[in-house]
């Protein structure tokens, strides 16, 4: 199992990895979870897969099995800038708007985690050992580019998981209920030590 941090500027030199990624959130979000996301050929994508994201996979012989998308909040693409502000902006029908307790921040040093999962394939016995690896090359990448802080919504019971991990994981506004799925936006600081 290894990690591996993809951008425009590196995908080449990973073969089919960008698009299984996009393949594994398919499974993920569309066929498993049953959210109506755009996709073509397989594979799932919005508007915020730009060149200025990058997308951490964990992955064992091409197959991804967990995977997070980074993007700055200083990002702006059109009308869009990234997920938790537009559905403060009211851009996003399917999030609500006060899904945060203070206004959504636009700062090279806060970046947005998004589109996180786990394959539905990894086995529960490798299941923690899959979120962890994907949660210290998080950390890392997001440290490289220049993050102090992530915001992301991430399932309401996960926060406990972060901090058994060493992540500084604060919920930073209401629980949210999204198709039956109850979510919490958080912010994570990056300055505290991964165990």
């Amino acid at each position: 199992m290894e990690a591996t941090t993809l951008s425009y500027d590196n995908l080449h030199n990973h073969g089919e990895l960008f698009a299984n990624m996009f393949r594994a959130r398919h499974r993920t979000f569309i066929q498993n979870a049953k959210w109506d996301l755009p996709e073509a050929n397989g594979m799932e994508f919005d508007q915020y897969d730009t060149p200025a994201s990058r997308w951490v996979c964990v992955h064992k012989d091409g197959d991804v099995m967990a995977g997070v998308r980074l993007t700055p909040t200083t990002h702006r693409c059109g009308i869009y800038t990234y997920m938790i502000r537009d559905a403060q902006r009211g851009l996003l029908e399917t999030i609500p708007r006060d899904l945060l307790n203070f206004e959504a921040p636009v700062d090279p040093n806060i970046w947005e985690s998004s589109r996180v999962f786990v394959s539905n394939e990894v086995p529960a016995a490798e299941r923690l050992r899959v979120q962890m690896q994907l949660i210290h090359e998080m950390v890392v990448s997001a440290r490289q580019l220049g993050a102090t802080t992530l915001l992301g919504i991430i399932p309401e019971n996960s926060p406990r998981l972060a901090r058994r991990v060493g992540l500084d994981c604060v919920p930073s506004g209401p629980v949210i209920d999204t198709d039956g799925s109850r979510s919490v936006c958080v912010s994570i600081s990056m300055a505290t030590k991964l165990h």
